[in-house]
């Protein structure tokens, strides 16, 4: 358990050591507190925020920096989705396929396609000068999200040819001669991204690892002087393989840099291709990256009026890597170049980055008024068709486009035969999820600061309903429901409510307890009293996600806290709760049962059978993700070992569940699980 996770822990058991009167007892409230906005928007952009200005706190010297330098290079890499790819040892073969060779003036192009994964091929144009008598430097050129990929960018690998430099350009693989897939949350509703830990920038930056490898197996090409740029998405892939290989020696990002705070709170998140943000596991910033790069050579371009990046935001981004560069003593290494205009290159912007290549690559001063720009006459371009590389198709096995269903390994569901393997595993997954999905569970909770809204009833019937401050910026409401003495403690079954539910819905679901059980009815965020509109969910989902978070684990965090705010109540039982819920609410009790480790019972009705699935592709309905949780989990799973807390389905469930059922069985528990036609079946 971290530091953060204990504290969170220990801050639980001291309140619940000290319940609150009954609530009888309590003043009734009839003005409302208004002590916490309940807007997601504001909330997201506050999360944005802390992860923009504090991802880099404590590191004031460089002994400090050095001592957290490779944990942190080694989550970059995680939250790259470079978990199951040989980062170190040896690699697969790159199987350079040469398909022709285009003889320019001045140099030529070797049009060839390589593996940088079995049956993953990269199409790429390699341009070498002519007349080299020994190893010059190399160039990386990283496409950006132009449809025709290395045509359009064509310019600048002939400028670098031009310049000396040997060049590879590789398509991405989404555009160009294959049309694979990076807009999966983006457009076509596949939110499980997120849960699988995956992102699409994490197969860009591999391919340009191997493009590394490629340029470093030339005999043209001095493997100590290699150098990476691009535009747009080619930017972030420029970030990603500078931050990620320590054999780029000089850096030029274009137009691909801003904070995740301005991405949020200008929506420019909208606008941006889920290429361009890492799986934020560990609540970073591009500044973050540009923190490995140091000390190397990094010249960040951008333009002044780009929709996608605000020229503020890239200058607080340079700002706070100019820190880490200054402790290096390195601060003449980073330069930011700005350029009028949209979106694109400038002649400024393009000269300079020759002019830097130039100087740190060759050892040589050209300014970059005389260095020379790139050919804009497109008569002197070469077309589609001429630059083609796969002139019949790709290759029959290519996997380009099926890529994201395997470059992350998803967890197999453990056979379990045993108690003992069952808490080892349930530990494991605990321990996993605090670190990898749930990270952005505060680290000191604020005050609940519990108050009583409403009450009515006596005797032997009534309720109570009472507010919390779940944690910054949410305050939400739980009506306690009773039949009994109300000052005394009973057992009490807390509802979770679903989205977009009929009035009374969950109390015609819930009924038929026995008369000495409580019913607490609860909104987590995003439902009731703090929804949101349909129109905002995708955005919602996304700028979640850049935030190190999502809508399923903000609720999570939600049923962790009404927990503990029902457990502060004299009237509740609290070692007597159990989680009733309905669909997708059924993925927030079983993972809050999981974490709290005390629920009584869960009763599921229609749980999803797995986190695994695509969602709409415009981002409405059910939002079930969390960031990795598929790495190591999955629903059925997570049912089957949220062991001491009892389960019953309310109805027959998914097949999936079949392994919960059976693992049940194999630990001699089978009557922990089963299967019921409704709650009134239930017998606690």
């Amino acid at each position: 358990m971290n530091a953060k996770h204990f504290i969170f822990t220990a801050f639980l058991i001291c309140v619940g050591m000290a319940q609150i009167s009954p609530a009888d007892q309590l003043p009734i409230q009839t003005r409302p507190a208004l002590d916490q906005d309940n807007s997601i928007l504001n909330y997201l952009q506050r999360a944005a925020s802390e992860v923009t200005h504090h991802s880099l706190d404590g590191i004031d010297s460089l002994d400090a920096w050095k001592r957290v330098r490779e944990q942190r290079y080694n989550e970059f890499l995680e939250m790259m989705s470079l978990t199951d790819v040989p980062m170190t040892g040896e690699r697969p073969p790159l199987n350079v396929h040469v398909v022709d060779t285009i003889q320019q003036d001045g140099f030529r192009i070797v049009k060839l396609y390589y593996e940088s994964l079995p049956n993953l091929y990269v199409p790429a144009d390699l341009y070498i000068p002519d007349g080299i008598t020994k190893p010059v430097p190399g160039v990386l050129y990283v496409c950006g999200h132009s449809r025709i990929q290395k045509v359009h960018y064509q310019p600048f690998s002939r400028r670098f040819a031009q310049l000396g430099f040997v060049c590879l350009i590789i398509e991405t693989i989404q555009w160009g001669e294959v049309l694979g897939s990076h807009w999966g949350c983006y457009s076509e509703g596949r939110f499980h991204w997120y849960s699988r830990g995956y992102t699409p920038g994490g197969v860009e930056l591999w391919n340009s690892i191997r493009g590394l490898d490629l340029l470093c197996s030339r005999e043209e090409v001095d493997p100590e002087k290699l150098g990476v740029t691009g535009i747009s998405g080619g930017g972030a892939y420029t970030w990603y393989l500078a931050a990620a290989d320590p054999r780029i020696k000089v850096a030029a990002p274009v137009c691909g840099t801003g904070t995740v705070e301005a991405h949020v709170h200008q929506r420019t998140i909208d606008g941006h291709c889920d290429c361009m943000m890492p799986i934020n596991t560990y609540l970073r910033d591009v500044h973050d990256m540009g923190a490995l790069i140091a000390p190397r050579p990094l010249m960040v371009a951008s333009a002044n009026r780009d929709g996608l990046f605000s020229i503020e935001s890239i200058r607080q981004s340079v700002a706070y890597i100019r820190q880490i560069y200054n402790l290096y003593g390195a601060d003449d290494n980073l330069k930011l170049v700005e350029t009028p205009g949209g979106h694109s290159y400038h002649e400024t912007s393009r000269t300079k980055i020759f002019s830097f290549f130039i100087h740190h690559l060759m050892g040589k001063d050209a300014p970059p008024e005389t260095v020379g720009d790139i050919e804009l006459d497109k008569e002197k371009l070469l077309s589609v068709d001429q630059l083609r590389i796969y002139v019949d198709g790709p290759p029959a096995d290519d996997r380009t486009t099926t890529i994201q269903d395997s470059f992350q390994k998803m967890a197999e569901p453990p056979v379990i035969e045993n108690l003992d393997a069952l808490k080892a595993h349930r530990e494991k997954v605990v321990a996993f999820l605090r670190e990898k999905t749930f990270r952005h569970f505060p680290e000191n909770p604020p005050d609940p600061k519990i108050r009583l809204e409403f009450r009515d009833g006596e005797g032997n019937g009534g309720s109570d309903d009472v507010s919390f401050i779940s944690e910054e910026g949410y305050r939400l409401k739980v009506s306690l429901q009773w039949r009994h003495n109300h000052n005394e403690k009973n057992p009490t079954l807390l509802v979770l409510r679903s989205p977009n539910e009929n009035r009374w819905e969950s109390e015609g679901f819930s009924g038929g307890l026995p008369n000495n059980w409580n019913r607490a009815f609860f909104e987590t965020r995003g439902i009731g009293e703090t929804s949101w509109g349909p129109e905002l969910q995708w955005h919602i989902r996304r700028a979640a996600a850049w935030a190190g978070r999502t809508v399923a684990s903000m609720r999570v965090y939600d049923v962790l806290r009404c927990l503990q705010t029902l457990r502060e109540l004299e009237s509740v039982d609290g070692e007597t709760i159990a989680i009733a819920a309905r669909g997708e609410m059924c993925v927030i009790a079983l993972y809050a049962a999981l974490l709290d480790g005390k629920v009584h019972t869960l009763l599921l009705q229609n749980p999803p059978p797995t986190q695994n699935a695509e969602s709409a592709k415009d981002g409405r309905g059910e939002a079930i993700e969390m960031l990795n949780c598929l790495r190591i989990t999955d629903l059925p799973q997570v049912a089957g070992i949220v062991w001491p807390t009892k389960v019953f389905f309310i109805g027959k469930p998914h097949e999936n569940y079949q392994w919960a059922m059976e693992t049940c069985q194999n630990i001699g528990q089978k009557e922990r699980i089963g299967v019921l036609q409704g709650i009134a079946d239930w017998k606690p």
